[in-house]
């Protein structure tokens, strides 16, 4: 059949507009309308606003409409796919919606912005009217389609569900939500399943105790804690750090951190110094001791607290050195060791937290001889410590405002919380019998408003005074990292850098896969 001209297009739209009750009778001047879209532009500028308008009054025409619209939706003509892609939501009615959430979770691949965000407005749109059966679009081309629609369908769910209004959000339509990313998440890359677990992280009926629990369950499962950990390969340690940074915001006094914990302590510190990192310029053995620490406080009992307490302190006592001897008949003294104040501080914390637990350890675990190292060493090292405190006060004091806000200043008051931190747990350790009692906030953790700030030049609470508080921001990032070189002197000399570092998550672009998705379908398959 020819194309139709603008006159027959606007002939037949007059038949049907007057046609009134008796539009299935005409279904000749519909097909004429249907017909528009072999025309050129202003034919087909037509009838992608006229096909929509009678769509409902010939449901045994809606393949042939639906697929009329479509080819519109992909003619080279930009302004042609824009009307309509806009006029899309008018054939999202009844058993038609979900096909009509397919095609536009398909559209989503366009490289126009402008289209891009007519795909996003249509989705929402429809999503208002039918929130089950557009999800059944979206999530059909996540588990099938493309891997650039499934992309951008996956930041879709991840950006746009949190804005939905509430009335659409059903109990019904999240159990569904939950349903379908479970098995989206049984084959994920590393970005994806940071993109999901906001998806979830967002619902309703997951904000529960019992929630947050199978949110650590599917996080559980995605982290492979039953295998043991091969600190050479690049992507189970990614996996395994992406995991464990997820699940960090749902831990809590009532749901337990002890299988990321004993699995930190049963397979990644025997391994730390041969981690391979997946991320350039990122200290993994620290963002490993960090992660542990951050966990430590919300684990629960173990059934190997002792070995793995065993670890910690083996492990600690590889980052505190024992001092250095002098030579006979000389002043002078060997090389001073690094004083590793980043590592130790974690380290000490993740200690102090699970050694409440079993309070006697250092008295009838570790035998005398070795208890009397590790306090040579602990004493070394606050000597170190104390020195340090003193210069950081010195080259901070009377300084606020804009002048702490330098990243040299911001790098040295964060310094001053570390070395604060460890000053406070080792003191704790020197009570006889070893104390627990002592609370700090880690040195990378933000600390409750109600804190008074930082005056410098005055002397600084002690670590006992600091509040703890459970915030962890809904999806880390990844500042670039700064190494600040102590002044020098006696100790500060030989302490060594450390590293100022902000809790880091996913970084943006990278593909490594959870499980090596394989290439998918190609092509439109409305």
């Amino acid at each position: 059949m020819m194309a139709a001209t603008v006159e027959e297009l606007y002939r037949n739209y007059g038949i049907l507009a007057d046609a009134k009750e008796d539009l299935s009778k005409h279904k000749d001047a519909y097909q004429v309308i249907l017909d528009g879209v072999k025309g050129g532009p202003k034919e087909k500028r037509l009838a992608a606003q006229f096909i929509p308008k009678f769509f409902s009054s010939f449901p045994e025409m809606a393949d042939a409409a639906i697929n009329a619209q479509l080819d519109l939706c992909e003619d080279e003509d930009v302004s042609i796919r824009r009307q309509a892609i806009k006029e899309l939501p008018r054939f999202a009615a009844g058993e038609n919606l979900p096909r009509v959430a397919d095609i536009l979770t398909q559209l989503l691949q366009t490289d126009d912005s402008a289209e891009f965000n007519q795909v996003n407005g249509a989705l929402i749109s429809i999503f208002k009217i039918d929130s089950r059966g557009t999800l059944g679009g979206l999530f059909s081309q996540i588990l099938q389609g493309e891997d650039v629609v499934r992309e951008r369908a996956i930041k879709f769910l991840s950006t746009k569900m949190k804005t939905m209004p509430d009335e659409t959000m059903t109990k019904e339509v999240e159990d569904y939500i939950f349903i379908e990313t479970k098995k989206v998440l049984e084959d994920v890359t590393g970005e994806e399943f940071v993109l999901l677990m906001r998806v979830l992280s967002g619902l309703k009926c997951l904000q529960t105790v019992s929630g947050r629990q199978q949110l650590v369950e599917l996080v559980v499962e995605q982290a492979f804690l039953e295998q043991a950990l091969n600190p050479t390969d690049t992507d189970g340690v990614d996996r395994l750090l992406q995991c464990t940074r997820q699940a960090l915001p749902l831990f809590s006094k009532n749901v337990h951190s002890t299988r990321f914990v004993t699995y930190f302590c049963e397979h990644v510190l025997p391994n730390l110094s041969m981690l391979t990192c997946p991320v350039a310029q990122l200290d993994i053995q620290l963002e490993v001791l960090k992660l542990l620490a951050e966990m430590s406080p919300f684990c629960g009992d173990m059934d190997k607290l002792e070995a793995n307490l065993m670890m910690l302190f083996e492990k600690l006592l590889e980052f505190m050195p024992l001092p250095p001897e002098e030579e006979n008949g000389e002043n002078a003294v060997s090389e001073e060791p690094k004083l590793q104040f980043s590592y130790v501080e974690c380290l000490l914390f993740s200690f102090h937290q699970l050694g409440k637990k079993l309070p006697d350890f250092l008295i009838d675990k570790i035998n005398a001889e070795r208890l009397k190292d590790f306090k040579i060493r602990l004493q070394y090292f606050a000597r170190g410590l104390q020195v340090y405190i003193r210069q950081l006060r010195v080259a901070l004091q009377g300084k606020t405002g804009d002048a702490l806000k330098t990243e040299e200043n911001k790098i040295k008051v964060v310094a001053l919380k570390i070395t604060n931190n460890i000053n406070v747990l080792i003191k704790d350790l020197f009570h006889n019998p070893p104390s627990y009692k002592s609370s700090v906030t880690l040195s990378w953790k933000p600390v409750q408003k109600t804190e008074a700030p930082v005056v410098l030049g005055q002397k600084r609470p002690s670590g006992e005074d600091m509040p703890t508080g459970k915030k962890v921001s809904p999806l880390p990032r990844r500042d670039a990292r700064q190494i600040y070189n102590p002044p020098s002197g006696k100790y500060s000399a030989t302490i060594g850098n450390f590293s100022y570092e902000q809790r880091g998550g996913f970084r943006g672009g990278r593909t490594r896969g959870f499980g090596g998705r394989g290439n998918r379908s190609r092509g439109r398959i409305y």
